[in-house]
């Protein structure tokens, strides 16, 4: 935060996001709900010092109003630290759902091709964290495969082993989800819209042979 003085709120949201949500992440399978309660109460004054000393001459309320207010339009909290300009938002550790470790059914081995689909299914219960309740929803319906040609959506060869490796994670799984690997195009189906996650060349190829128009990236 130090070192992030000099910056305006977008950087300091760039930074600290995929780190909060990688710690939180990593532990959420432990007994963390007053851990994560004192770590959103130590972030809060961390970004309100913060905004405070980029804007000196500015009263505390103004800060406040500034750089706090209820920027997660699902959860009824004033104190989010986000950025106006954009709608961007810094997460709460208390927002991440504790999700118990599930042992490993028997002898189970990640190299047994018969058990393929099991360690699929496992790995997609294991990395849900990052993504919207929408992708979510879409994710488990479709099985985790592409509606276009049923390949994986997501590929997960290793369970992330650190807050470190799972902060990288978050910003692969969101840059793929954002830029590259699964849009959302939606088909009329008796004139309403049925929204489906497939490969992003699974849609480019769609468009390009004319099979479906161009629509919004879903993240």
């Amino acid at each position: 935060m130090r070192a992030l003085r000099g910056g305006n709120a977008a950087s300091v949201l760039k930074k600290l996001t995929p780190i909060v949500r990688g710690w939180a992440a990593y532990y959420r399978t432990e007994v963390s709900s007053e851990v994560f309660s004192a770590l959103d109460d130590y972030m809060w004054k961390l970004t309100y010092r913060w905004a405070r000393h980029r804007h000196p001459k500015k009263s505390r309320w103004w800060v406040v109003d500034r750089y706090y207010g209820q920027f997660n339009p699902t959860k009824r909290n004033r104190w989010v630290f986000g950025d106006r300009d954009t709608g961007a938002f810094l997460p709460k550790f208390a927002w991440t759902k504790i999700v118990r470790h599930a042992m490993v059914v028997g002898t189970a081995s990640p190299d047994d091709p018969a058990l393929a689909d099991y360690w699929a299914q496992r790995r997609r219960k294991q990395m849900d964290s990052p993504l919207s309740a929408s992708v979510r929803r879409l994710l488990k319906a479709q099985q985790g495969r592409c509606a276009a040609c049923g390949g994986l959506l997501l590929h997960a060869d290793q369970h992330p082993q650190s807050p470190n490796e799972w902060e990288q994670w978050v910003r692969v799984t969101l840059v793929a989800l954002r830029k590259q690997h699964i849009t959302s195009p939606h088909t009329r189906r008796n004139g309403t819209d049925d929204p489906r996650l497939i490969h992003a060349f699974c849609r480019r190829r769609t468009i390009i042979s004319g099979e479906g128009p161009a629509e919004t990236q879903v993240a």
